[in-house]
């Protein structure tokens, strides 16, 4: 049995506003609000293939700069998708010599979010 892990189950972060973070994250990756089975306050979302829990805080506290990353299928598509949503996202980089391109966008929280797309990469 190997002791590594097998992947990332979770991550969680702070939110100032459970619903508008749970309907944020809804338009902007599709994801679905599930309700704990426990007392927990925590705002459980998925997408089936990965899950964000946020946890209800009175203020943020600026620990940036911390993110995740989030792979996009089709880029141009993508970017698409948060200009129709009025979604600002930082100047696209561009990696040459691996086909790949990066961007960042903040959830309503200022959690950092990195978009990336890997041209080569097999589905």
């Amino acid at each position: 049995m190997s002791k590594a892990p097998r992947y990332i189950h979770h991550v969680n972060f702070p939110t100032t506003d459970p619903d508008r973070t749970a309907e944020w994250y809804t338009k902007v990756f599709g994801m679905k609000r599930i309700m704990p089975k426990s007392n927990t306050r925590v705002v459980l979302m998925t997408r089936g293939n990965f899950d964000l829990h946020f946890t209800p805080v009175e203020e943020m506290e600026r620990m940036a700069p911390y993110h995740f990353a989030v792979e996009v299928d089709d880029w141009d598509e993508f970017l698409a998708h948060l200009k129709d949503l009025g979604i600002r996202h930082t100047r696209p980089i561009e990696r040459p010599e691996n086909q790949s391109k990066f961007c960042y966008i903040h959830d309503p929280d200022h959690t950092m979010i990195e978009l990336v797309f890997h041209g080569r990469r097999p589905n």
